[in-house]
């Protein structure tokens, strides 16, 4: 059976496309590890293609092997045109080479069944406290990080700390540099992208709940990857180990980062955006803490009776 039924009449997609806007390099090398390193780098989208997980699937070896695919946006746009929207839902569907796959990027949430797909990915995604992403995206911006320790930063030079810039009133951050998590759950509605829209705020909660297997919290990560061992083993069996093994607990760190005083993020949070973006993250935050109160990790906690009809 096919991931996708009546994919070939659909009129969304009367040619095979050429990839234009975006490309994909595939990684077949240590893909789990390849995947826990994604998983440090917060925020990004992850998505694991229909056929990975809706139907069996042929291992290539012993371990659990599939595709890794980093997904890059021309200008880093996170918002796709319609017309290569088209492009990556047929490119995603309809790749088998790449099946079972594992997809990451900086792309808005898209919502398949739009296009007339019957089976969407499986999203899950890591979040971050806003308060602790914009004195990282300060500092960033200004030091860079051990990530690409020689690049040139667009703020290079700058040495005022967070603290100093915030006292003296000097812009920070604009606006729409602190709408960023809201807008990526919402998606690719123009609403979305509205700074300060209530609309977009609770469509991105709808997605959360509703479009996404799992999201986590950066501060709670070996937890959240620990709760996709359990529950998707296919991809991540043996991913807790691996997470404990690492180096580091994220993929990158930002150089010179100072730590702001409690007066700095008093008047930080008296930004309406950071209101809303912390809002998000705290409705995100419970609804993960509420699985993992949930699970168990070791046991099945339900089962099957008086079944009918009963068998001889």
């Amino acid at each position: 059976m096919r991931a996708i039924e009546g994919f070939d009449d659909n009129p969304f997609f009367p040619q095979p496309p050429k990839m234009k806007e975006f490309r994909q390099e595939a990684i077949e090398k240590s893909p789990l590890k390849m995947v826990i390193k994604m998983l440090r780098w917060s925020f990004s989208q992850v998505m694991f293609s229909p056929r990975g997980l809706f139907y069996t699937v042929q291992w290539k070896s012993a371990e659990n092997r599939y595709h890794v695919l980093h997904i890059n946006t021309t200008k880093n746009n996170p918002v796709m045109s319609l017309q290569d929207q088209v492009r990556f839902v047929k490119n995603i569907t309809t790749w088998n080479e790449m099946k079972p796959g594992f997809y990451h990027g900086h792309i808005s949430y898209l919502d398949f069944a739009k296009f007339g797909v019957k089976k969407n990915p499986i999203y899950i995604n890591v979040i971050r406290d806003p308060i602790e992403r914009l004195v990282s995206s300060y500092y960033f911006l200004r030091f860079g990080d051990d990530y690409r320790p020689g690049l040139r930063r667009r703020k290079q030079g700058d040495k005022k700390t967070l603290d100093e810039c915030v006292a003296n009133g000097g812009s920070y951050r604009a606006p729409e540099k602190l709408w960023l998590q809201i807008p990526f759950f919402c998606g690719h509605s123009s609403e979305c992208w509205n700074v300060g829209s209530r609309w977009a705020m609770d469509q991105a909660k709808y997605n959360l709940v509703n479009e996404y297997f799992l999201v986590g919290v950066t501060e709670e990560l070996e937890d959240f990857i620990m709760l996709l061992e359990a529950a998707l083993p296919r991809f991540f069996q043996g991913a807790i180990d691996l997470y404990r093994a690492g180096k580091k607990s994220h993929l990158r760190k930002t150089t010179e980062k100072k730590l702001p005083t409690k007066q700095t993020i008093a008047k930080l949070q008296q930004s309406d955006i950071l209101k809303m973006e912390n809002g998000f993250y705290e409705f995100a935050l419970e609804q993960f803490q509420f699985i993992r109160a949930l699970a168990d990790i070791l046991a099945q906690n339900f089962f099957y009776e008086k079944i009918y009809p009963k068998s001889n």
